[in-house]
């Protein structure tokens, strides 16, 4: 463990951090997961892309025994998260997604998120954090909707199948933004968790964050923490923006949530060597100041 970062304060529940790889690109993946480990992560959100375990790369099986070896190796526990760039299409950021016009575009980003379970479900994964995508012009809210649940059911179904859970996460400016719209998705697919991310509120303004994980701690399969502005997706480090950081600790704290709180500074992964440890040492410290019930 970093000697810069305390360790979780005794008889109190223990939050589990992992930090995403999305704010790690630079880094090649195992040089990333050692600096994770190091720093005294539980675990890594892992974003599969063409540099970090391209889920289409040759070998998948063998490639995957090969990380979920790793992974123990490095007592890390795996969030997959599918929020690559430029992997289906080199010209259209995140595109196809669930809401693709075309039906080939839809079975590609299903066929992308079946492989992401794979990789979850061989390393004994915690879940697969997923999103709807932004409706392109000229498509009907209805029909948007429509390709909308039927991929989700199929996402789902393949979740099940692999016994992995499948969690959708509201993001901003797309067709599932707030918590609430993830709340009709999951009245229709009810095996569907909820990918809670806290920073996504304070731009969407629908809840503080630390009311939504009370109100939604049975249907939350993972959580994303960083900082961020009122009103502006931009994902910050901690103390940069007016995320009330140990309100929403707190909250996790209460529920006595198991799963992991996943770090996500996608724009640091110049300097991720430092913002990693950084990151960690800033939790544990305000952990260190809450005033909580012991176990």
């Amino acid at each position: 463990m970093s000697e810069s970062v305390l360790p979780p304060v005794a008889g109190l529940h223990r939050l589990r951090y992992a930090y995403n790889t999305n704010g790690a690109a630079n880094h090649r993946l195992d040089d990333a997961l050692v600096l994770i480990a190091e720093a005294g992560y539980d675990g890594v959100a892992l974003t599969l892309d063409h540099h970090h375990h391209d889920p289409f790369a040759p070998d998948f099986a063998g490639r995957n025994a090969q990380l979920a070896s790793r992974l123990r190796e490095l007592n890390l526990g795996l969030v997959i998260e599918t929020g690559a760039r430029y992997l289906l299409d080199p010209r259209q950021k995140h595109e196809p997604t669930l809401l693709a016009p075309s039906a080939a575009g839809r079975v590609q980003r299903v066929e992308f998120l079946t492989r992401c379970l794979d990789v979850c479900a061989a390393c004994q994964g915690e879940t697969v954090s997923f999103w709807a995508g932004v409706p392109q012009a000229g498509v009907a809210s209805a029909q948007a909707w429509d390709w909308l649940l039927e991929g989700v059911r199929q996402v789902e179904a393949a979740a099940r199948e692999r016994g992995v859970v499948a969690s959708l996460e509201p993001e901003p400016g797309m067709l599932v933004e707030t918590v609430d719209d993830y709340r009709r998705v999951q009245a229709a697919v009810p095996g569907l968790r909820l990918a809670l991310d806290t920073g996504h509120l304070l731009v969407t303004g629908e809840r503080e964050p630390a009311a939504a994980v009370h109100e939604f701690a049975p249907q939350i399969g993972t959580v994303a923490l960083e900082d961020m502005r009122r009103g502006m997706h931009e994902h910050l480090p901690f103390g940069e923006g007016d995320m009330d950081v140990p309100a929403v600790l707190q909250a996790l704290h209460a529920i006595r949530f198991p799963g992991l709180v996943c770090v996500e500074l996608s724009r640091e992964s110049p300097r991720a060597h430092l913002m990693i440890p950084q990151a960690l040492a800033y939790l544990r410290q305000a952990e260190h100041h809450l005033q909580l019930p012991t176990a």
